[in-house]
């Protein structure tokens, strides 16, 4: 139903429209109680499913990106689509509008996004606020800078999102990888994200001292541009500083091989969708095996289809993360995926 009369109807807007219109409608939806039809179709439950993963027990390992619920409204109504997990953000100290528009773009004949939003979200107490509700889903927080804030104060607006968001969420994820906040990849270098990470491991520290509860998992999200001397450097950071994780990969600045037109390709922006599905498995395996397999990582990037998803699970990948494989292939995928995972079982 969804690629058949939903899709069609969404692509005929603009993309952030189309966003807009989809969240609006998911309310909608919500507050009818068509949710639990939602769940009756899409949710698979079955304990096959569950993973313990950094110390958290998942109902199943597909979660939804971080990009698509920035500040925390519908975390719980996506959950009845059968997502296992839902990241929000990502979100930084002070509210900002993001890059100006036109900034998100599809490109139909290549299955693929390019997006250049610019961390555009409400800012991180308004996210609090939404975060207050009952979640009836484990819920990640990914953090990033204000685009005001130069790389030398980058660490307080970490530190600032990480203690507004400890006692909400389960998981938090540093974002350094993303390509449309000036120069913030350039905290990926190994010496400023080793100071980043263990600073905000010592924050960890304190706040669960200081609240009496268990320290938060910390993942770093890492762009798939990285070359393989980048990629050990990741692994040694990983091991130097103790954090619980990766997630493998945000989006590419690479534009190769691209079916679409050339107006849409030389557009500015992070690239996701099925241009990535092979560079980002590669990221998984290259990390998975060049460590002995020594931390988690959640594979994110170009999964279109169940095979997709095993594909990244099979490289070293202990969950995945759905972006604009959902937009393009829409809340069945979720299900197509864990009933293949369980196939895979029997």
């Amino acid at each position: 139903m969804y690629k058949i009369l939903i899709r069609p109807i969404l692509f005929l807007f603009d993309p952030e429209t189309a966003h807009h219109f989809s969240f609006w409608a998911i309310r909608v939806c919500s507050k009818l109680g068509l949710n639990h039809l939602f769940k009756s179709i899409f949710k698979v439950n079955d304990p096959r499913l569950e993973r313990e993963v950094f110390g958290i027990k998942f109902p199943n390992p597909v979660g939804l990106a971080a990009g698509f619920d920035k500040d925390a409204k519908l975390y719980n109504e996506f959950s009845d689509f059968g997502f296992g997990f839902v990241e929000i953000g990502t979100l930084t100290p002070k509210a900002q509008p993001g890059n100006p528009k036109k900034r998100l773009f599809r490109l139909l004949d290549d299955k693929a996004i390019i997006n250049r939003m610019g961390f555009n979200n409400h800012g991180v107490f308004e996210a609090v606020e939404q975060l207050k509700k009952k979640h009836r889903v484990l819920v990640g927080g990914n953090i990033g800078k204000n685009k005001v804030t130069p790389n030398s104060e980058a660490v307080k607006d970490y530190l600032i999102s990480f203690d507004a968001l400890f006692e909400h969420v389960d998981y938090f994820v540093v974002n350094v990888s993303s390509p449309n906040t000036p120069g913030l990849r350039e905290l990926q270098d190994k010496k400023p994200l080793t100071d980043l990470l263990n600073k905000l491991k010592k924050e960890n520290s304190k706040l669960s001292k200081k609240l009496e509860q268990k320290e938060k998992p910390i993942l770093l999200k890492i762009a798939p541009d990285l070359t393989d001397d980048q990629l050990l450097d990741i692994i040694d950071i990983v091991k130097a500083t103790q954090i619980d994780g990766v997630i493998a990969t945000n989006t590419t600045i690479e534009r190769k091989n691209l079916k679409s037109h050339l107006l849409l390709t030389e557009e500015q922006g992070g690239l996701s969708g099925k241009p990535l599905t092979k560079r980002s498995t590669e990221v998984i395996r290259f990390l998975s095996e060049k460590s002995n397999k020594a931390f988690p990582i959640i594979g994110v990037g170009g999964i279109h289809s169940a095979e997709d998803a095993l594909e990244k699970l099979d490289a070293g990948a202990d969950l995945v993360q759905l972006y604009t494989g959902f937009i393009y292939e829409g809340p069945a995928l979720i299900k197509k995926i864990n009933k293949a995972i369980l196939a895979m079982m029997s």
